[in-house]
């Protein structure tokens, strides 16, 4: 259910309350679109988010927790709530892990 990069930060600000599809974007800093989608529908499909078009125009899509996908995101919130507070750290270790594996160049 929470294997992906980025589902346990999106149930965690999908924790706070609806959210809709630009303030998750911005919430997960380091996300694409396309994945942040994908991740979106297996969320949905495993009954932990609950996605309500509201079929308005312009095109209005809030996504919310279910009682399942609630009751994970409050255990998963105290390591969220450590992603959120360091995650410039973690991504300058990640860049730093991706040009160590990379090589010297020239």
């Amino acid at each position: 259910m929470i294997a992906g990069k980025w589902k346990p930060l999106i149930l965690y600000f999908l924790l706070q309350g609806p959210n809709r599809y630009g303030a998750l974007k911005r919430a997960v800093r380091c996300v694409s679109d396309k994945v942040l989608i994908q991740q979106l529908k297996e969320l949905e499909s495993d009954g932990v988010v609950l996605r309500t078009d509201h079929k308005e125009v312009p095109p209005r899509v809030d996504y919310t927790l279910t009682p399942l996908g609630r009751s994970l995101a409050e255990a998963l919130e105290p390591l969220c709530i450590w992603g959120v507070e360091n995650m410039d750290a973690v991504a300058r270790v990640l860049a730093d892990r991706e040009a160590w594996k990379q090589g010297p160049s020239g």
